[in-house]
């Protein structure tokens, strides 16, 4: 079974990339970026999962409103637009994961996505700034993972490799930015 993250990336690797990196590096402070990445990648999963049979242009049509709505909300409801965010964000990377473990079973790909999603909501109203923080670095990590195509054997190390490279840039940058709020 070809995972939706490896088909998005095999028609836009360039955009794909860009994206990921920019939600490893700047996710926290782009939030509006993480919100819209996943709702579009929500939205295409949602419809190729639950919908099969569409168009690609359909399912991309799809994809990019719940992106633009998720990041218009993002803009407009940060809280709520963000705790949607990693749900979806939450439910999209416990089926990447599962998926790059080689442990998929399609009969409960709704049940990993749900608790992954539970999960990532609950991660992101608990824990704001860190939460986007882990979950736009292992958002990233997973889109540029899936643009390279490594080899099943070595996937996860550079998904991990990834994840806590742009985990150390991001909180390095909420330190800086909170020093300079102290001293203000």
């Amino acid at each position: 079974m070809t995972h939706d993250g490896t088909r998005l990336a095999e028609h836009a690797p360039i955009a794909v990339i860009l994206a990921g990196s920019c939600l490893l590096l700047f996710g926290r402070k782009l939030f509006w970026l993480f919100v819209g990445v996943s709702g579009f990648l929500a939205g295409i999963f949602l419809v190729r999962r639950f919908f099969g049979g569409q168009s690609e242009l359909a399912t991309l049509v799809v994809g990019i409103v719940a992106g633009l709505l998720g990041a218009c909300f993002a803009i407009f409801l940060q809280k709520m637009a963000v705790a949607i965010a990693g749900f979806f964000a939450g439910g999209y990377l416990a089926v990447d994961i599962v998926d790059i473990l080689g442990s998929t079973h399609p009969q409960f790909t709704w049940l990993v996505f749900l608790i992954g999603g539970i999960l990532g909501a609950v991660l992101v109203l608990g824990l704001f700034d860190w939460a986007l923080i882990i979950l736009s670095s292992l958002l990233g990590a997973s889109l540029i993972t899936r643009a390279f195509h490594p080899a099943a054997s070595i996937a996860s190390l550079v998904l991990a490799g990834l994840c806590i490279a742009g985990i150390a840039v991001q909180a390095g940058l909420l330190h800086r930015d909170r020093r300079v709020s102290e001293a203000v």
